[in-house]
């Protein structure tokens, strides 16, 4: 087992996965303590380094694409502060660090972790009930139902129209930006049959965010709405029947030919007993095997 404790946070890893506990330190993220403990497979990682500086250094994970809904949510978009995946090292724990990657990289190697994307979260996001208040509402997600409502700081068009209530079932996307320089950033629900470009500011499906210490509470909201929708990489519906028929296909085939298979049997039975070869308790019982396996 390999370990390292830091103010910034803890990391465990047993061999089989990664325990990523996050510091009481105040420069840790609210982001990284409202998630908590992440519990990361060694086969959700594509590989780990760390880099030193002349202060601290830094640990860094990398997940293979497709095996972590928070990252697909943000769409790599979570600055440092925010990053789970990130861990500050003091300069005098170098020496610790460097033993931990080395641990994780041998257990990479043994195992043949590939480092290709994956088709199924690996990781099963945020728990859930979640509710987080920023920008112009509060999200709030209990694994089946979105809840957006807005405060007195919203647009009197979009505020008109009341709570939304959104079914994960009627979800087809989730996106969450954070603002940037003078331009606010955004959570947007993409609801089925019901495509919009209006800006956050007017969109009843998005809450628009302002740059304060909450907006990245925004992305846990996002993440666990994004664990419950279709992975990015499985095959769409239609392309799954179509496979699914396809492999069915050869089957069909095969039982169409042994049902074939089967007739000429009875022809075959019939003549044998109309030529006196077969008595008749013989050809009704042969008859009788064969009609139970057509």
């Amino acid at each position: 087992m390999a370990e390292i404790i830091q103010k910034d946070g803890t990391w465990v890893f047993d061999g089989d996965a990664l325990r990523l506990t996050p510091g009481r330190d105040k420069n840790v993220s609210l982001l990284r303590k409202t998630l908590g403990e992440l519990v990361v497979p060694l086969g959700a990682l594509a590989g780990i380094s760390f880099e030193q500086g002349r202060k601290s250094g830094r640990l860094r994970l990398r997940l293979r694409d497709g095996a972590d809904p928070l990252l697909h949510a943000t769409g790599g978009r979570l600055g440092e502060p925010h990053d789970p995946y990130q861990l500050v090292v003091e300069s005098d724990r170098y020496g610790v660090a460097e033993y931990f990657v080395d641990e994780v990289r041998n257990a990479l190697m043994l195992d043949q972790v590939p480092s290709e994307p994956v088709s199924e979260y690996l990781l099963p996001g945020p728990a859930v009930p979640l509710s987080a208040a920023a920008g112009d509402g509060t999200a709030s997600f209990d694994g089946e139902q979105v809840r957006l409502e807005w405060n007195w700081k919203t647009e009197d068009a979009k505020a008109a129209a009341g709570t939304r209530t959104l079914a994960v079932i009627d979800i087809v996307a989730v996106e969450w930006h954070p603002a940037a320089g003078l331009e606010n950033g955004y959570l947007r629900f993409t609801v089925k049959n019901a495509p919009t470009k209006a800006p956050p500011k007017y969109d009843p499906n998005s809450v628009e965010l302002w740059g304060f210490k909450k907006d990245p509470l925004m992305a846990l909201v996002a993440a666990a709405v994004q664990a419950r929708l279709p992975h990015p990489a499985a095959p769409a519906p239609a392309a799954a029947l179509e496979a699914s028929a396809q492999q069915s296909e050869p089957a069909a085939s095969a039982r169409e030919d042994d049902h074939d298979a089967l007739l000429r049997r009875l022809r075959e039975l019939g003549e044998l007993h109309r030529g006196g070869v077969l008595t008749d308790e013989e050809f009704s019982l042969a008859k009788q095997a064969i009609l139970k396996r057509m």
